[in-house]
This record gives structure tokens, C-alpha cells and sequence, in this order.
């Protein structure tokens, strides 16, 4: 529970014990009952509003599946850059003939003169 163990528990409870006093102690034990028992009654609430607003779906989701404690982004990072059909590119030798990819041609530009205004498509907005 909050990373507290045992023994750091003990502490906690011997100086609330010095600070607060044996006649306090209790008023805020109940106090603190009463913080649990709501907080467990809004995390029902807030379940079962889920379930009604998501409907049968829910039972099928896998949430361990959406857990983000599962992802290493250097994994993430190198499949993007790695697609499983391409193979990665070896490193070329001296040797090796250099040849260079062929370039698909690119949009056409136009070149506009001194002056003159660029072409405004009104149906583009």
C-alpha cells in the first residue's frame, strides 16, 4: 500500500500517536474510515456508470492491452523505422559500384513573376 512497509508504518504511527495525542487519535481514525469508505463508494459508483454508459463491450475489452506500462519506445521506434518486409540496408563497400535510387518526380512548381499574385482556390478553404 503507498510503497509503506512495516516498519515504516510503526513510525508513522508513533509520531502521529506524539503529535496528535491519545485523545485525538480515534476522532481521526474515524475520520479516516469515513475518507476510505467514500472513496471506495465513488470508484463503485464510477464503475458501474462505465459498465452502464459502455454497455456489454466492456467485458470484452483486454485491458492489459491498453496498458501503457507495457510499451518500450526504443521497440516502438526501431519497428517504425524497420518494416518487417524491407530488410535492413547493408553498408556499402568501396568497392560497390555507387548507384543512386530513382526519384519519382515531385509536384510540379511554378515559378511565379516579380509581381504577380499566387493562385487562390476559393473551394480550397
Amino acid at each position: 500500500m503507498f510503497g509503506i512497509n512495516a516498519p515504516e508504518l510503526l513510525v508513522l504511527a508513533v509520531l502521529a500517536a506524539l503529535i496528535l495525542g491519545p485523545d485525538r487519535i480515534p476522532e481521526y481514525a474515524q475520520q479516516l474510515g469515513r475518507l476510505v469508505r467514500e472513496l471506495r463508494r465513488m470508484a463503485t459508483g464510477a464503475r458501474a456508470q462505465l459498465r452502464d454508459e459502455m454497455g456489454p463491450e466492456i467485458d470484452d475489452v483486454d485491458w492489459r492491452k491498453l496498458d501503457p506500462r507495457q510499451y518500450d519506445p526504443r521497440r516502438i521506434i526501431k519497428e517504425a523505422l524497420l518494416d518487417e518486409d524491407e530488410e535492413p540496408q547493408k553498408p556499402m563497400s568501396r568497392d560497390a559500384p555507387q548507384t543512386v535510387p530513382e526519384r519519382s518526380p515531385g509536384p510540379r512548381v511554378v515559378r511565379l513573376d516579380q509581381g504577380e499574385s499566387a493562385p487562390f482556390d476559393v473551394e480550397a478553404t
